[in-house]
């Protein structure tokens, strides 16, 4: 694979298959912690290093690990990297590991990461899997800190906890709620969309191939066949 290549792999996960504004997955913590930028960065790096260390390990191990038992390994593994990063933040980080709370350990279920261990990490050299984890935790990260930015700059008139002149005075407490964060998300996705003029991926060319259970539809839709 050219050198070229591998740069593509990398940036693909920034803008043009974005996780969370192109291919929205991860909404849940994208919402629920895009409240400030402290939040946003804490919880998007953590993601980003157990998205590259899982992606390595499934791809060193991707030929030894039986197909039947693929996700329930992969899950194991993802989980054991989630636990090492929770145990780090609470031994040096202890102020981010209360604000962020549960929210570390359920890095486990997020889809980001067991979609790109099943669509790319499980098909693919361990060099171009670890680019892939870090375009696409980079790309989860960078969507966090825009989210969180603007919620908070223009919800609490702060930027890292900081008051801001004029912001501190004049700002919109209703964008540090649940609606806040939805209606910040969608403006987000629309810019996306925009800026990309309709050259991003559409979530439904990810849906099979990146779905840990679409054997099961598959199967399901055969079996339909064959009745009628």
């Amino acid at each position: 694979m050219t050198q070229n290549s591998k740069m593509s792999i990398f940036l693909k996960g920034l803008i043009k298959e974005n996780p969370v504004l192109v291919l929205m997955l991860g909404t849940c913590p994208t919402i629920a912690k895009s409240n400030n930028v402290f939040n946003a960065l804490g919880l998007g790096l953590c993601t980003a290093i157990v998205l590259i260390l899982s992606n390595m390990a499934i791809s060193a191990m991707r030929k030894i690990i039986p197909d039947k038992v693929r996700i329930p390994c992969y899950i194991l593994l993802i989980a054991g990297f989630v636990t090492l990063i929770q145990m780090l933040v609470h031994a040096y980080f202890d102020e981010m590991y209360e604000r962020l709370g549960s929210f570390i350990a359920l890095i486990v279920v997020n889809c980001i990461i067991l979609g790109r261990a099943e669509m790319f990490a499980s098909k693919n050299n361990i060099v171009d899997s670890m680019l892939d984890g870090a375009g696409m935790g980079l790309g989860f990260t960078g969507a966090l800190l825009c989210i969180a930015t603007i919620r908070e700059v223009l919800g609490a008139g702060q930027f890292f906890g900081y008051d801001l002149p004029f912001f501190s005075t004049y700002h919109f407490p209703l964008l540090q709620k649940t609606f806040g964060g939805f209606l910040v998300f969608g403006i987000m996705i629309a810019i996306v969309t925009k800026l990309t003029a309709g050259k991003a991926p559409l979530k439904k060319d990810f849906a099979c191939q990146g779905c840990p259970s679409a054997h099961l539809c598959h199967g399901e839709c055969k079996e339909e066949k064959e009745v009628k």
